[in-house]
């Protein structure tokens, strides 16, 4: 299951197609890296009572909202417009059309920021624009190839539209009461695709950096943690709170630990840009295995359990892929220099410091803000590192 995006027979970019456009991960990646080293900031401030964002959505849901619709999204559309098209072997977005959809993204940002200034109706029409128009690119590549193995993943970005949708209506007094719901519903939706790309690229990409053939995938447990984290997305919307979802929880991190087991990660140690894919996918096993042990004593919060799976799995995976991605895409060795290395290092702190800071109540508050300062840290070294590479063309002068 290899996630090489060379598409053998797709015509070249238009010579007038600047670098950074030139293939999904260049545009998104740099406006993901970027946006995830300022708005942890923002956060911090907000929570010291320095500022106040926005006015559209309560903080702690502006905070979940955008670290979703905003980082992870950008995220997501980066690896898909990219990937995809390699999947298919047909293009879906380059030079103005790539554009357009990254000034969609940006003016869901902007919408947000300006929030006290505009019409409610306006920041929801210009926040949900962005991830219809991703739907509909990936889409008309996937379907149009009856490339049905990959429906899945166009079923998650739409998914995670309609997450954002009930969102906005909750805010424009349409359906009440989903705010919350709708938030923890997308960050399972996000979970659920760390959890099937997983399979596809963690146990090749360790494999072949290994060379050893012993490691590999067990296709019958990674479609069950597939559909055991998909039933568990379905209970928490529909019945956010129930014991079930708990048991579905401690169910897929089970199966998810299990596939796990023949990916080789012992042998990842000194190439970092496996090891941060393995701790990755080890998050996600450690943030549904709280989520059931929060049902059982209340010495396990739910906050441990939801920032395994955001700061934790998400985090590191979304990192480390964005650094692969752009290396491997760009014509580049896959080797990562010592700041990148430090990177991955502070966002597995950051996420092992948010985890444990309920534990401590008198340590909250400080937990909370060490790890969004070692979150600022790895995404604003990523982009310092990663910069130039993104909007520079191609090292070995092909298209891309």
């Amino acid at each position: 299951m290899t996630v090489s995006l060379h598409i053998a027979g797709t015509p070249p970019p238009a010579i007038d197609v600047p670098a950074w456009a030139a293939k999904g991960f260049r545009p998104f990646f740099l406006l993901a890296g970027g946006f995830a080293a300022l708005i942890l900031p923002v956060w911090l401030l907000t929570l010291a009572g320095v500022v106040r964002p926005d006015g559209y959505l309560e903080p702690m849901i502006w905070h979940a909202h955008e670290m979703i619709f905003g980082y992870a999204t950008a995220v997501i559309a980066g690896f898909l417009l990219t990937a995809v098209a390699n999947w298919t072997g047909r293009e879906t977005a380059i030079g103005t059309p790539l554009i357009v959809l990254a000034v969609l993204w940006l003016l869901g940002r902007i919408a947000f920021a300006t929030a006290g200034v505009l019409p409610r109706e306006l920041v929801a029409a210009l926040d949900l624009a962005f991830l219809p128009a991703l739907a509909l690119v990936i889409g008309r590549a996937i379907i149009g190839t009856r490339n049905r193995r990959n429906y899945p993943v166009l079923a998650v970005v739409v998914a995670l539209w309609l997450a954002d949708l009930a969102i906005h209506l909750d805010v424009l007094g349409v359906a009440a009461g989903w705010r919350w719901r709708a938030s923890l519903g997308a960050v399972d939706l996000v979970t659920l695709l760390v959890i099937f790309v997983a399979a596809r690229i963690v146990p090749i990409f360790t494999r072949n950096a290994t060379a050893v053939k012993t490691i590999r995938n067990i296709p019958a447990l990674d479609w069950a943690t597939v559909g055991a984290m998909a039933l568990l997305t379905g209970v928490d919307v529909a019945r956010p709170g129930w014991a079930a979802g708990s048991v579905l929880a401690g169910v897929t991190a089970v199966l998810a630990l299990a596939r796990s087991v023949p990916w080789g990660a012992r042998r990842t140690a000194h190439q970092p840009l496996l090891w941060i894919l393995h701790v990755g996918h080890a998050w996600v096993v450690v943030g549904l295995g709280l989520r059931a042990a929060s049902a059982l004593t209340v010495a396990v919060s739910t906050s441990s359990s939801v920032h395994a799976l955001t700061v934790g799995a998400i985090g590191c995976t979304t990192l480390g892929m964005m650094a692969r991605v752009s290396l491997g895409h760009s014509g580049r060795a896959l080797v990562v220099r010592w700041p990148i290395v430090l990177a991955f290092g502070a966002i597995t702190v950051a996420a092992i410091v948010r985890v444990l800071g309920p534990f401590w109540p008198a340590a909250y508050l400080p937990a909370v803000y060490v790890s969004g300062t070692l979150w600022t840290l790895a995404f604003a070294t990523f982009v310092a590192s990663y910069a130039a590479i993104l909007m520079r063309p191609r090292a070995d002068g092909r298209p891309g």
